[in-house]
């Protein structure tokens, strides 16, 4: 018996479908569960992972140990895109992984605009 497709994935696949990351401008992808978030940068066409930040990650682990969520996500944003300058990237093209635009999911955006990433 198959699996029930959830409200968001069916989000996700029809936002999928239009995006796509590559060398020059990758995709940065977040992904938010009930206590953590994740941020990745994606180039589709060779399939790697170009840089990781999420709260569970050893650079962030502890400064956001006292923080709430939100704040939380701002220094994911901030870290992702500190990470994507270094490596010579400085536009993206934002992937909001089915999840409304709001609250954490904005937070990494506009953090992630203020760091110097480009959309």
């Amino acid at each position: 018996m198959a699996e029930k497709v959830t409200p968001r994935e069916k989000r996700k696949a029809r936002i999928r479908k239009k995006l796509s990351g590559t060398a020059e401008r990758p995709r940065l992808t977040v992904y938010r569960s009930l206590n953590h978030i994740y941020a990745q940068l994606v180039d589709d066409v060779a399939g790697t992972t170009i840089a990781f930040a999420g709260t569970t990650s050893k650079a962030l682990r502890e400064a956001v140990k006292e923080d709430d969520k939100t704040a939380a996500a701002k220094k994911v944003g901030t870290t992702v895109a500190r990470m994507a300058l270094d490596k010579g990237v400085t536009h993206v093209v934002f992937d909001r992984n089915g999840f409304d635009y709001h609250g954490r999911v904005a937070a990494v955006a506009e953090a992630a605009r203020e760091a110097g990433l480009k959309f």
